[in-house]
């Protein structure tokens, strides 16, 4: 025994001493090789490839895309339908929320919740839906070999929900739950009612659940909800994988081929969005707090606006690492923990422009005054040759990130078909960033950005501000966060 434990140790010692023998012989020629950061050269990006894919309707309506990939022994599919939360009634919000969450939690009339959670689980596969602000979803994923069984499992879950009435109790004290601890986070408050200033806050685009909306949300408002926006022509049908694309043809049309619904959708009105407030600073105290959350900004625009891609490079000169806000505001001026500015836009309906950051309470004032310093100046003056080409640079070398998978691409090509995008949206949007010009920059920023137009929003401790946001304005209007009683 004592023999064998010397040959281990000796061999042991051969080996860490190769190893160092190894390291030390390499260490001269890497020194030796090793650049600065800014002598490093690459080369250009390759062009982005669409992966192949097929694009077909089935008689009843519903648009089918297939992309096979055969890297992974998976296969996952979407399908988007046209509905969201902006459609539900006003004294109804979380309808569309809770319709969304039952249609899968519920079970169907064929199988059980248990039933489908324990088929799901034995394959490691899942069925997810779920509806947001202006679109509804249903979702799988797969082992190849499980697919057949897996997507019949999603096929019946769109079609044939049950909407179980226990299922339905328990969305609804989920989400009573949320409604009682919405207070708790001070960014979610001054996100929440940021939006609520710039929309309104009965606007579809900012309304909140409350107890008393919740209260009026029965089973059959579920079922009439899902009655009428689950219809095969406002589905789109998205599946990537390890699949054959004949065979998945013959499954679709197997699952999805005899589904009409007996009565017909109604009419789909997107709800429009204005600014609320015209200007004006708001405050929530939070007294418990040590450092305030404020946010700027004023109501934006849509993706297809055709100044979009030279916005997209202002975005680029103010916010982020390097940005000029990130650069002045936080580095310089040590105002901020956290700055940003950006125009953020949305498919269908004007988006907002924000721009915030926290910043311990004695700075807030100054941090209000350092940000719009930053959207005055870059409206005013040019920005610089440098400024541009890094600004462009960084926007279109990270324009390969949105192709990393074929997933990605056709979430992408689903989403532009589902907004009435071309499908080449995209490259149109590389080629005007390659095109943007230091005029194009001033130009937008001048035409877009508001000063005037600015709401401001500060969630902090009133008494720690020093100097006081009155020193901003005489006209601080505080707002009330009190969350309404449930009625009995």
């Amino acid at each position: 025994m004592n023999r064998f434990r010397r040959k281990v140790w000796r061999w042991c010692g051969l080996l860490v001493a190769t190893i160092l023998l190894v390291v030390v012989s390499r260490t001269p020629a890497v020194a030796a090789t090793a650049k600065h950061y800014t002598e490093l050269t690459f080369p250009p990006l390759s062009e982005i490839q669409i992966p192949e894919y097929t694009r077909y309707q089935l008689d009843n309506g519903i648009v089918v895309y297939l992309m096979e990939d055969h890297e992974l022994p998976l296969v996952s599919g979407t399908a988007m339908i046209r509905t969201g939360d902006r459609l539900e009634p006003p004294d109804q919000v979380g309808l569309a929320n809770i319709t969304g969450e039952v249609i899968r939690t519920g079970g169907t009339t064929e199988h059980s919740p248990d039933e489908l959670n324990q088929l799901l689980e034995q394959r490691a596969a899942s069925v997810e839906t779920g509806i947001s602000t202006s679109s509804g979803s249903a979702s799988f994923n797969a082992l190849s070999e499980d697919v057949d069984m897996v997507f019949d499992l999603f096929a019946e879950v769109i079609q044939k929900p049950a909407f179980a009435e226990d299922k339905l109790e328990l969305a609804k004290k989920q989400q009573a739950g949320q409604i009682a601890r919405r207070n708790d986070d001070p960014k979610d408050i001054a996100s929440r009612e940021f939006t609520k200033l710039i929309y309104g806050d009965q606007s579809p685009y900012a309304r909140t659940i409350e107890y008393e909306t919740l209260a009026n949300i029965s089973r059959d408002d579920v079922v009439e909800f899902y009655q009428n926006y689950f219809h095969p022509e406002r589905m789109i049908l998205g599946i990537v994988g390890d699949f054959d694309s004949e065979q998945m043809r013959s499954r679709i049309q197997e699952n999805f081929g005899n589904w009409n619904p007996p009565s017909p959708p109604p009419e789909i009105t997107v709800p429009s969005a204005s600014q609320a407030k015209e200007e004006g600073l708001f405050v929530v105290d939070q007294d418990q707090l040590t450092q305030s959350y404020v946010y700027l900004g004023h109501i934006g625009g849509e993706f297809d606006n055709p100044d979009y891609p030279a916005l997209d490079v202002m975005n680029q000169i103010l916010n982020g690492f390097g940005g000029r806000l990130f650069n002045e505001v936080r580095s310089r001026q040590g105002l901020a923990y956290s700055v940003y500015g950006f125009w953020s836009p949305r498919h269908d309906y004007p988006g907002m422009f924000v721009a915030g950051g926290q910043t311990r309470s004695e700075a807030t004032v100054s941090l209000i005054q350092a940000i719009r310093s930053e959207i005055e100046k870059i409206r005013t003056t040019p920005v610089t040759p440098e400024e541009l080409e890094s600004a462009k640079d960084q926007v279109l070398n990270s324009f390969v990130f949105n192709f990393q998978d074929p997933s990605q691409t056709l979430s992408r090509l689903m989403r532009y078909e589902y907004y009435g995008y071309p499908e080449d949206f995209l490259f149109r949007y590389q080629q005007k960033v390659k095109e943007t010009t230091i005029e194009d920059v001033q130009r937008v920023a001048q035409k877009y950005l508001q000063p005037n137009q600015l709401v401001t929003l500060v969630v902090g401790n009133t008494d720690a501000i020093q100097p006081p946001l009155t020193s901003l304005s005489n006209n601080v209007t505080s707002l009330d966060i009190t969350i309404p009683e449930q009625s009995s």
